[in-house]
């Protein structure tokens, strides 16, 4: 992903979110490094996702297919495109947080090896309030990318 890309990629984040990042959210990620991907069908963008890594960690930080693109494995390439990137970097586990109300991202999370190991109460806004995050994390060590099913 580049600066250039982030036209696309707020129509996606637009579409799929009521509570979108914003365009500087996005750029402020571009311009401190972090790992972030772009997605393209037929030459066109469909989906995203943007990491942080630091300290022999990594942080999931948006993981986005286009609403139209959805349940189609796109989400789980990126997933694993970006869970390759952190283990070339160095990295020993991964965190990410996701609403409890988003039983899709779960599902892929817990089949590619994430696990929960806590909850962050009204972490995102909703509609009626704020709502929880799922905090999941998975180890990055030797052999488990290698492990996981073809997609």
């Amino acid at each position: 992903m580049r600066e250039g890309d982030l036209d696309a990629v707020m129509a996606i984040e637009r579409r799929a979110y009521p509570f979108p990042w914003s365009r500087g959210t996005f750029r402020d990620c571009l311009l401190a490094g972090y790992p972030s991907l772009l997605a393209l069908e037929d030459d066109r963008p469909a989906g995203y996702g943007v990491m942080s890594v630091a300290a022999g960690e990594a942080h999931l930080l948006n993981l986005c297919t286009a609403p139209e693109r959805q349940s189609r494995g796109l989400g789980r390439h990126l997933l694993r495109a970006l869970l390759r990137t952190a283990r070339d970097r160095g990295t020993r586990r991964i965190f990410l947080e996701v609403r409890p109300s988003n039983p899709p991202a779960i599902a892929l999370y817990r089949s590619e090896g994430f696990d929960e190991i806590g909850r962050r109460p009204r972490y995102y806004p909703a509609v009626q309030g704020r709502e929880d995050a799922l905090v999941m994390a998975m180890e990055l060590v030797t052999g488990e990318m290698e492990r996981m099913p073809p997609l």
